[in-house]
């Protein structure tokens, strides 16, 4: 494994917990931890007679994660960008990361140098697999076989990292007994992808089971973008000429998130589970205080008869939902103004490239125009009381 030389910068603030920080899981978790039955048929990283690495996915060559993609370039955080850097497609997954990126005990060492108490942990490959798989059964054992891998990782100081369960809702019921087993085992919430395999919404009434299960163990529910399957991209434009531009796909991904939200207020689903706690990921946040606008203005009109909800939009948000945002949103201290200082929180994405790697840098900067306690409150004091965690 070869290191990405970097330099750090150490927040001077205290307290800051990561919201979203990822890590690159074993490249052989999933048919390691899975049960028996799947292991032949496991998520499972070959390469190819090229050279090029790809994914195979119930015993199946991937038709999306392949040619290198995204495994040479999935670590590529602040070293290609832009104005620099190159991708070799040949370059095998983890061959060269940044510190913290695989191992456990040295993103500890990261979280040191950089003056972060803690992070919530998410995959990286585990975000691509789900656009390729409409077995249901499948999706449960490869999420099982992901959080037992993640619990044992995390396991080398689990206050400081923080293991979050990879859920699917193709199988709801399956995905809370997922749930109640991995909580057990020491996770501190569940996350799903922002598409559901069979279409329906994320708030339909289907899904209670789950949610009603987040609500008994009283731990956080996030979605969290991943690859988009085809059949979920924008459907205003035909296909043929939106699923090969990567900066339309990116940008507007955060939609499906914002739609997911709204489906909450359409199916009245905090009003049946009023303790729930739902966490948006990686979509930003300068958008709330118009989408809670918005949300208000139509459930004052008419059409507002329609919903199962009792109370306005905004009522639930500040209620139930927090959302994750990146350190370089400036729009963040009006939106923490406008819609509630306890409701925000910052996310790093490490080491991901669709961002730059001066996250540290730009949360100094965010955070110092912030008065105290919202400071505090958005660096972690809100992430450790929605997760009830932290060093």
């Amino acid at each position: 494994m070869g290191r990405i030389e970097e330099k750090f910068h150490k927040l001077k603030f205290k307290g800051a917990v990561d919201a979203d920080g990822h890590i690159l899981e074993a490249a052989d978790c999933w048919e390691n931890y899975c049960e028996a039955k799947y292991k032949a048929t496991a998520i499972r990283v070959k390469t190819d007679e090229d050279g090029y690495q790809y994914f195979e996915i119930g015993g199946k060559p991937s038709k999306v994660s392949r040619r290198g993609q995204p495994f040479s370039s999935i670590a590529a955080m602040g070293q290609v960008t832009r104005e620099k850097g190159s991708v070799d497609p040949r370059l095998k997954y983890g061959e060269q990361v940044p510190l913290g990126a695989m191992d456990a005990k040295e993103r500890l060492q990261r979280l040191d140098l950089e003056g972060l108490d803690a992070a919530i942990i998410y995959p990286s490959l585990g975000l691509s697999w789900e656009t390729e798989c409409d077995d249901a059964e499948y999706a449960q054992a490869m999420t099982r076989a992901y959080n037992r891998w993640l619990v044992e990782w995390c396991a080398t100081d689990n206050k400081r990292l923080i293991p979050v369960a990879h859920l699917s809702l193709g199988d709801p019921k399956a995905a809370a007994a997922e749930l109640e087993r991995a909580v057990k085992e020491g996770h501190k919430g569940g996350w799903v992808v922002q598409f559901v395999m069979n279409g329906k919404p994320h708030a339909h009434p289907d899904h209670d089971v789950l949610f009603a299960k987040a609500q008994e163990l009283d731990v956080p529910l996030a979605i969290h973008p991943s690859l988009e399957p085809q059949w979920a991209l924008p459907g205003r434009y035909h296909l043929e000429y939106v699923r090969k531009q990567p900066f339309f796909l990116n940008v507007t991904a955060s939609d499906s998130i914002r739609h997911a939200l709204v489906s909450f207020m359409q199916y009245g689903t905090f009003e049946k589970f009023p303790k729930l706690k739902l966490v948006i990921l990686e979509v930003g946040a300068g958008w709330a205080s118009y989408w809670l606008d918005r949300m208000d203005a139509v459930y004052d009109s008419v059409i507002g008869r329609t919903l199962p909800i009792k109370e306005k939009p905004s009522f639930y948000f500040k209620r139930n939902v927090w959302i994750s945002a990146d350190p370089d949103e400036h729009s963040l201290p009006a939106m923490m103004q406008l819609c509630g200082e306890n409701q925000f929180f910052w996310a790093s994405d490490f080491p991901h490239p669709d961002h730059t790697g001066d996250y540290i840098e730009e949360l100094e900067e965010l955070a110092e125009k912030l008065p105290d306690p919202a400071r505090t409150k958005m660096l972690g004091e809100n992430v450790r009381r929605v997760y009830a965690c932290g060093a």
